[in-house]
């Protein structure tokens, strides 16, 4: 999820102005500004390639993720998420490219799956999950419409917003952990975990987990286009050799795979709007859109403009070419993500890697967003994976999510202990929303009562009441009699 920054942007992209001998070529070049950001045809075909390469791997894993036995023990088809992650990437893909011309890709985001896979589904079924994941893209829709989803991501202190994106990492990493076998329960009240069985690594599927971790992260630290597919795939061919010798260690099936198939469109439009009260309680439902929001919110603005800053694309504001556009297409990327039922789809820090190659304009998008719908047509490929495997892969992006915590200054204990709350309590808890709140409740009280309380933001203030109602909703619930 990182890249090698490029080189600086020439002067006239600076001065916003294209020198004389930069004019269009064509009516290609024209719509996208390819000459005047400096790029070429060429050019954009490679960033689009290689930024697909290093975001492939989230067919293989969105599926996974999305696993998770839903409130009615329902789960959905891996061949159809992975036709719907693939879908919503391609279209969601192409349609900013078009309309914001920014070499920015969409996928479904890796924190917000998550949350709903690991938190959401636990209260309701996965086509309420899903039908709050298209509320939560047209409140974003209509925040950006308005301007105040701007006004709101400025009030936020950056140090909240990149402990959030730190706690949801160590949060995805311990359930790659856990899915490995590597940390286990231990059913005792003191230590409740402990490293594989008894302290050991206790499995053949656990060395598999190792395995890919390590290979996996060495090709990222040599810093190989597509080093996590390439691991994943790497891990996968070990982990059918160890098959093929010890059959009982792995129990890997390769006889009922294959390449091609048609892809699955039985999700779409699989969401239901028909919420159960009485079941899971409307403070926990509105607690729930906020968190979706909050997440969905602060990580794509903030990608957004790291990206524009890494392509030179933005101002000394940070702001970029078409930012209202941009963040109204974001918005639509959730509702489109829940309506197909592959979770809200956001831009990807990935496309980094083709701005690395020198991708300035949406024309990137165009092949990235190709490749993504070709890819529907290959999902069988993503069954082969053994769980051991797509583990190492939430670990290490875990890891690359961890790296935002340089950003933060510790000094001021005002910061830490919200930073550190926020980080830690998303895994004790196994809860997004929890961590999000105990980051926000702390920030303002610890602020406010050591003499920093005109420096709260009032909607600062807001979030922190919202979420403080949500952790006793269980007592408010019962005393009004909604559930």
């Amino acid at each position: 999820m990182t890249s090698t920054p490029p080189a600086p942007p020439e002067s006239a992209e600076e001065s916003g102005a294209a020198p004389p001998e930069a004019e269009p070529k064509n009516a290609l070049d024209r719509f996208f500004e390819i000459t005047r950001r400096g790029s070429t045809i060429g050019t954009e075909v490679r960033g689009g390639i290689v930024t697909f390469v290093t975001m492939a791997y989230i067919v293989i894993l969105n599926p996974i993720i999305l696993s998770t036995p839903d409130v009615d023990g329902t789960t959905l088809s891996s061949a159809a998420v992975a036709t719907s992650t693939a879908l919503t990437a391609g279209v969601m893909t192409i349609l900013f490219g078009l309309v914001s011309r920014l070499p920015f890709a969409f996928a479904a985001g890796l924190g917000i799956n998550a949350f709903v896979a690991f938190s959401v589904v636990g209260q309701v079924t996965w086509g309420e999950a899903m039908a709050l994941v298209v509320i939560n893209g047209l409140i974003i829709v209509l925040l950006a419409a308005t301007g105040l989803r701007k006004m709101i991501f400025d009030a936020v202190p950056v140090q909240l917003k990149l402990a959030i994106t730190v706690g949801i990492g160590l949060f995805i990493a311990f359930i790659g952990f856990v899915n490995a076998g590597f940390v286990t329960a231990t059913g005792n009240a003191s230590p409740p975990l402990d490293l594989g069985v008894g302290g050991s690594i206790g499995s053949i599927g656990t060395l598999m987990f190792i395995i890919t971790l390590v290979l996996a992260g060495v090709l990222m630290a040599l810093r190989v286009k597509g080093g996590l597919l390439l691991g994943l795939i790497g891990g996968t061919i070990v982990s059918y050799i160890v098959n093929a010798i010890w059959p009982e260690a792995l129990g890997l099936d390769l006889s009922a795979a294959g390449i091609f198939a048609l892809p699955d469109f039985s999700l779409v439009g699989a969401i239901d709007f028909g919420f159960d009260i009485g079941k899971v309680g409307i403070i926990a439902l509105v607690m729930i859109v906020f968190t979706l929001v909050f997440s969905n919110f602060f990580d794509a603005m903030g990608t957004m403009t790291g990206l524009a800053n890494e392509a030179g694309l933005a101002d000394a504001k940070g702001d970029f070419p078409r930012i209202k556009s941009a963040l109204i297409i974001e918005g639509v990327g959730a509702v489109v993500g829940g309506g197909t039922s592959s979770s809200s789809a956001t831009v990807f820090v990935e496309s980094g890697s083709g701005i690395g190659e020198g991708a300035r304009t949406g024309l990137t998008n165009i092949v990235t967003g190709l490749l993504f719908l070709l890819a529907m047509f290959f999902t069988p490929l993503t069954s082969l994976v053994p769980g051991e495997v797509a583990a190492a892969a939430l670990v290490l992006v875990g890891a690359l999510m961890l790296a935002q915590i340089k950003s933060i200054d510790f000094t001021d204990f005002r910061v830490l202990l919200p930073v550190f709350l926020t980080a830690t309590v998303m895994p004790l808890t196994y809860s997004i929303a929890n961590g999000i709140g105990a980051g926000f409740i702390s920030w303002v009280l610890v602020n406010a009562f050591s003499g920093r309380a005109k420096r709260v933001h009032w909607l600062l203030w807001v979030v922190a009441a919202g979420f403080a109602i949500y952790f006793a909703r269980g007592p408010i619930e019962a005393a009004i009699g909604i559930a």
